[in-house]
C-alpha cells in the first residue's frame, strides 16, 4: 500500500470486547498459527514412534501452560481456571485420543491428524446456537496451535517480554497470551478474530484495558509503529488518526476515566431512586472466580450463575462433589447476599461427547436447557443435589431455563422434591424453603405467565433469547442482526405482561439479559416495576448511578407513553429525548461488554 494512502485516516469497526479508550503505537504480534500442514503417510513400523512424537508435543505444551499459570499476574489470578481448562483440553478424549486414533488408523503424520480433529471440533462448536458455546471453538484452536508449534518446532513470541508502551495488534490472542500482558506496558489490544464471549474478552475486562475483537483485517491494514486509537466501548479502531480525531478521543478518554472513577466509587452504595425505591442490582457470572468482580463493583448478589462452564470440554459429566465445591465457594463468599444458580442450559451431548449422532439441524429449537435435563434425569439430579447441598452455606435460589409450558414446571418441581426427600432421609443439610424461579425467554412462557406464576417464587426475564425467539431473529446472522431490537414494542409489551402477571400472583420479576445493563432501558424497567436487575459485574456501578437519577413514580407515567409507540425507532427516540442527557455524561463509563 502506498505511503500516502497509509497516512490517511482509516476507521474500522469490530466487536466491543472491553470498554475504554487508548491511543498509542501499534505492535504487531504474529499469532496466525501454523497454517501450512502437509499430509504424508507413516510406515506401519513407525506408527508408535509418530504417536510418541505427538504425546511429547502435548506434554511440552502442557508444561508451557502450567508455567504460564504459575506466573500469571496477580491482577488476573482469579481467571487461572481458564488456563487449567486449556490444560485439561490437551488430554481431552476428543482432541488427544482422537488424534492418536487417526494416526494409527489412517497411518498419517501427527500434524495432519491433529488438524483433521480440530477442523471437525470447530464445526461442531460453531454450529451451536449459544454465542458462549460458539466461542469455545477458539479454545480448541488455541490449544491445538500450541501442540502444533511443538510438533513443528515453531518459535512463539513472549508477550511478557514486550518492553514498550504499545497497543497489541494480532490475528488472534489466546487467553494465555492475554494473561501475559503487563499493564504498565500494554495499553490495549485488537484482533482480527474473537468475540464478546471469548475468554480473551473476559480477561481483557478483568484487566480493565480497552479491547476490540473481530476486526477481520486489522493485521493487514496496520503496520508496526502506526499510531492508532482503540475505543473498546464503541468497537472502533482508527488508524493514522487526524488531529481532529486525536483531540476528540483524548477528550473522550479523559471523560471516560473521570466518570469511571466517580461511578466506581459510588458502586457500593444502594441503588435508590429519587423517590426512595430500592432496586437490587446483581451480577451475572460464568466462572466461580468472577464473584470477586461482583463484590468489587458493588453487586447486591448473583442474579445469574451460569453453570455450563463445568460441563464443557471434558469427556464426562462433572461429579456431584465437583459441582458442590464450586457452588459452595460462591455461596459462602456472597453470603448473606443471594446467589441465583441456573441449572444446565446446553445442548448436553455436544458438550461432553462431541458425537456426530448428537448434532441437531436447529439446536436453538432442539433438546436444550430444561428439555435436555428432563431427558437426562440422572444428570439433572446430580446437579440439583449439588445446588441443594450448597444452599446450606448461604442464600441460594434455583433458576430453571427455557421453560416453555406448565407441564415442564410440574415435572421439574417433582424431580426437585424427590432429590430433597433423598437428602433429608440421608441427613444431608440443605435449605428446605429454597426459592425456585423460571427463566422467561420464550413467547409461550410470556403468554402463560399468569398460571406459571402460581407454581414458582420468581420470574427472571432472559431478554437475549426472548428477543431472538419472539422476533425470529438469529443474532449471529449478519443479514438480519439489525432486526434484533430490545426496544421493539412487542418485546416491551411482553416485559410489561410478565411483570404484571407476577405482581398479580405476589411474586417478583427479575431481569438477567443484556437489556438489564442497558442504561437507556432503565426508565422502562423501573416504570414497569421490575424488582431486580442482573448484568455483567462491570456494568453495575453505571446502572446504579442511572437508577439514582430517576423517579419511579415519574417512570410509571412515562411508560404509558412508551407503550403508545409503534416502532423500535420511535421508542428509542422517546427515550433519548427524555433521558438521553442523563446517559451522555457517562456513556463511556458504561462497562457493559
Amino acid at each position: 500500500m502506498p505511503e500516502t494512502e497509509m497516512q490517511e485516516e482509516i476507521r474500522i469497526n469490530g466487536i466491543a470486547a472491553s470498554p475504554g479508550i487508548c491511543i498509542g503505537k501499534a505492535y504487531l504480534v504474529d499469532r496466525e498459527g501454523v497454517d501450512v500442514v502437509t499430509k504424508y503417510r507413516i510406515d506401519e513400523k513407525k506408527i508408535e514412534k509418530e504417536k510418541k512424537r505427538f504425546r511429547t508435543a502435548v506434554r511440552n505444551a502442557q508444561d508451557e501452560l502450567k508455567a504460564i499459570i504459575d506466573n500469571t499476574p496477580e491482577e488476573i489470578r482469579q481467571h487461572t481456571n481458564i488456563f487449567e481448562i486449556h490444560v485439561a483440553l490437551l488430554k481431552d478424549k476428543m482432541l488427544y485420543g482422537k488424534t492418536l486414533d487417526i494416526i494409527e488408523q489412517e497411518k498419517v503424520n501427527a500434524e495432519w491428524a491433529l488438524k483433521s480433529v480440530v477442523s471437525e471440533a470447530k464445526t461442531i462448536f460453531r454450529n451451536m446456537d449459544d454465542d458462549y458455546f460458539k466461542e469455545r471453538a477458539a479454545d480448541i484452536v488455541h490449544v491445538s496451535e500450541r501442540i502444533m508449534r511443538n510438533l513443528v518446532g515453531a518459535e512463539l513470541v513472549d508477550i511478557s517480554e514486550i518492553n514498550k508502551r504499545v497497543i497489541l495488534v494480532a490475528h488472534d490472542l489466546s487467553p494465555t497470551d492475554t494473561s501475559q500482558i503487563k499493564l504498565e506496558k500494554i495499553k490495549g489490544f485488537i484482533t482480527d478474530k474473537g468475540g464478546k464471549a471469548s475468554h480473551t474478552s473476559i480477561i481483557a475486562r478483568s484487566l480493565e484495558i480497552p479491547a476490540v475483537l473481530g476486526l477481520e483485517k486489522a493485521t493487514h491494514l496496520i503496520r508496526n509503529d502506526d499510531l492508532i486509537i482503540v475505543d473498546g466501548k464503541q468497537g472502533i479502531v482508527i488508524i493514522n488518526p487526524s488531529e481532529k480525531s486525536l483531540l476528540e478521543f483524548e477528550e473522550l478518554r479523559g471523560r471516560y476515566e473521570e466518570q469511571k472513577a466517580l461511578i466506581s466509587r459510588s458502586g457500593q452504595a444502594p441503588a435508590l431512586t429519587k423517590d426512595g425505591i430500592r432496586m437490587e442490582v446483581m451480577g451475572n457470572i460464568e466462572l466461580p472466580e468472577e464473584v470477586v468482580s461482583v463484590m468489587d463493583y458493588g453487586g447486591d448478589g448473583i442474579g445469574l450463575y451460569r453453570t455450563e462452564f463445568q460441563y464443557l470440554s471434558r469427556p464426562y459429566f462433572p461429579t456431584e462433589t465437583e459441582l458442590f465445591d464450586k457452588y459452595r465457594d460462591v455461596v459462602e463468599i456472597m453470603a448473606p447476599k443471594p446467589v441465583t444458580i441456573r441449572t444446565l442450559d446446553i445442548n448436553g451431548d455436544k458438550a461432553v461427547s462431541y458425537t456426530v449422532d448428537s448434532e441437531e439441524d436447529n439446536p436453538a429449537l432442539g433438546l436444550r436447557a430444561i428439555r435436555y435435563c428432563l431427558k437426562k434425569p440422572d444428570v439433572f439430579k446430580t446437579q440439583l443435589r449439588a445446588i441443594l447441598r450448597a444452599s446450606a452455606y448461604g442464600n441460594v435460589r434455583i433458576l430453571f431455563p427455557m421453560i416453555s409450558n406448565y407441564e415442564e414446571i410440574i415435572e421439574t418441581k417433582n424431580i426437585l422434591r424427590d432429590v430433597s426427600e433423598e437428602l433429608y432421609k440421608n441427613g444431608v443439610p440443605f435449605k428446605e424453603d429454597i426459592e425456585v424461579g423460571i427463566m422467561i425467554e420464550v413467547p409461550s412462557a410470556v403468554i402463560l405467565s399468569d398460571i406459571m406464576a402460581e407454581e414458582v417464587d420468581f420470574f427472571s426475564i432472559g431478554t437475549n433469547d426472548l428477543i431472538q425467539y419472539s422476533l425470529a431473529i438469529d443474532r449471529g446472522n449478519r443479514k438480519v442482526a439489525h432486526l434484533y431490537q430490545p426496544f421493539n414494542p412487542a418485546v416491551i409489551r411482553m416485559i410489561k405482561q410478565v411483570v404484571a402477571s407476577g405482581r398479580d400472583k405476589g411474586i417478583k420479576t427479575y431481569m438477567c439479559g443484556e437489556m438489564a445493563g442497558d442504561l437507556l432501558a432503565m426508565p422502562i424497567l423501573l416504570g414497569f416495576g421490575v424488582d431486580e436487575l442482573s448484568m455483567n459485574p462491570q456494568s453495575i456501578p453505571a446502572a446504579k448511578q442511572m437508577i439514582r437519577m430517576l423517579d419511579s413514580s415519574e417512570m410509571k407515567v412515562f411508560t404509558s407513553e412508551v407503550l403508545k409507540q409503534k416502532t423500535s425507532k420511535d421508542v428509542l427516540a422517546l427515550l433519548k429525548s427524555a433521558y438521553g442527557s442523563l446517559i451522555s455524561d457517562h456513556v463511556y463509563a458504561e462497562q457493559q461488554p
